[in-house]
């Protein structure tokens, strides 16, 4: 400790250093009072962290394009009615809610969001930027839009979505900030290297974003899941390259059943894939008071395909 602090600031350090006995029961899911904002929870992650953040006590915003994104987004669009679905279960759980329909590439339509939200809800505590698209193509065939969309809607879309919302959390001196990589963003992926650097750009947004918010009380986190069955995924390409990555030559047409198979016995847990709500738990963690001093770290929910790499 400073011996040249007065002797008011040298108290409050002594006790900030003194041991805190803050343990209690439900610490690290405790969102009881919270105010949070999950971008593409329409369906898939998005929604299972939404309801599961309002399982745990917060009310929570939904937000989403709810319509098509990208020509070169493989996956079928989100709807309306799945956003709606979304803000129905969330409403039955108690919570405060409500759907917002916008395009996290357009920063200003974020920011009337934020501004929005406030006004209704008092308060924006929880940040969970998820929206997402992917594309197979490979690098030397890929249009324009297959490597611009992708890198637009991920990457700067993520960082619109802090840029948009962390203002309402400085000006409060309180956020929990979480975004969404992916096991793709942690290594090269073969005919996917739009996602994949998407993903890995998102990595390095969040540990500059941790290192500029720390001094207001905001934490920023990456959460990485792996392969996890959702429309992003479920379809003939993607099931695919799964099946490829192992080593076996996969069918024009794999029936799911067929891409767990050769994937399960690849995956420490011997599952071929994980399902939304296996990820979601890890952010009501982040989000809660359990995790109040990690920062700028990387949470993996993969079944163990974290442990094939660095």
């Amino acid at each position: 400790m400073d011996t040249n602090l007065p002797r008011e600031r040298m108290a409050d350090a002594a006790r900030e250093a003194a041991p805190r006995e803050a343990a209690r029961p439900g610490r690290g899911s405790d969102l009881t009072g919270r105010v949070a904002v999950v971008t593409g929870a329409a369906r898939g992650i998005g929604r299972a962290i939404a309801l599961e953040m309002a399982m745990n006590g917060a009310d929570v915003v939904a937000i989403d394009i709810a319509g098509p994104v990208s020509p070169s987004s493989d996956a079928e669009p989100a709807t309306a009615a799945e956003l709606e679905q979304t803000t129905l279960r969330i409403r039955a759980l108690g919570r405060r809610t409500c759907g917002i329909h916008t395009d996290i590439r357009d920063i200003a339509a974020l920011r009337a969001a934020a501004d929005h939200i406030e006004r209704a809800f008092g308060r924006i505590d929880i940040l969970v930027a998820n929206a997402a698209i992917q594309r197979w193509m490979p690098l030397l065939k890929m249009n324009d839009s297959d490597w611009l969309d992708i890198v637009d809607v991920n990457l700067n879309g993520t960082a619109n979505t802090i840029r948009a919302f962390a203002p309402k959390m400085v000006a409060r001196r309180y956020g929990r900030i979480i975004v969404l990589s992916s096991m793709q963003g942690k290594k090269g992926t073969k005919h996917a290297a739009s996602y994949s650097a998407s993903k890995w750009g998102i990595l390095g947004l969040a540990k500059s974003a941790a290192l500029e918010l720390g001094e207001h009380n905001i934490t920023v986190n990456a959460l990485i899941p792996g392969l996890v069955d959702t429309k992003l995924t479920r379809y003939d390409k993607r099931l695919r390259e799964s099946m490829a990555e192992t080593g076996r030559a996969p069918p024009d047409h794999p029936l799911p059943e067929q891409a767990w198979a050769a994937r399960a016995p690849t995956v420490a847990l011997e599952v071929g894939w994980l399902q939304p709500d296996d990820v979601s738990p890890a952010a009501v963690f982040l989000a809660s008071d359990a995790a109040s001093m990690v920062t700028g770290a990387e949470f993996e929910v993969t079944a163990g395909d974290s442990a094939k790499t660095i």
